[in-house]
């Protein structure tokens, strides 16, 4: 029996890395390249999206914003975006539980204002027609 040649296992390739750990080549606080950044520009940032940019983080200042950018980069910003737009929201909802369990400790609800408001409202109507009549 002939031995056969076998090709080595196929392997997968890891995808490249959008924020790759700086190698011992990099000084500590130098700016990091990543793919997105070798993509060629080809969108015009609007001023929301500079302001998006620079809220996920990508850039420091508006001056640091090419006048064209990849838009895969402006993807991912956008995302970052909507992630901590969604964390937001969830920590002024939490808030907002809490603020609405401590006014009811007080024991005053919606329904007690309501009743209060329109108690006051007939108050008004009454008065003012008693002037009306007169």
């Amino acid at each position: 029996p002939s031995a056969r040649t076998l090709s080595p296992p196929l392997r997968l390739l890891a995808p490249a890395t959008l924020h790759p750990t700086p190698g011992p080549w990099q000084a500590p606080g130098a700016p990091r390249w990543d793919v997105s950044d070798r993509v060629p520009g080809n969108y015009k940032p609007s001023n929301f999206d500079k302001k998006i940019l620079m809220w996920t983080g990508r850039f420091k200042t508006e001056e640091e914003i090419p006048s064209r950018i990849p838009p895969e980069m402006l993807d991912i910003a956008r995302n970052k975006a909507r992630v901590k737009a969604c964390y937001l929201m969830i920590g002024l909802t939490i808030i907002a539980c809490f603020a609405v369990i401590a006014s009811a400790e007080h024991h005053e609800s919606l329904t007690s204002w309501n009743l209060a408001k329109k108690a006051k409202w007939r108050e008004e109507a009454a008065i003012s027609a008693e002037f009306k009549t007169k």
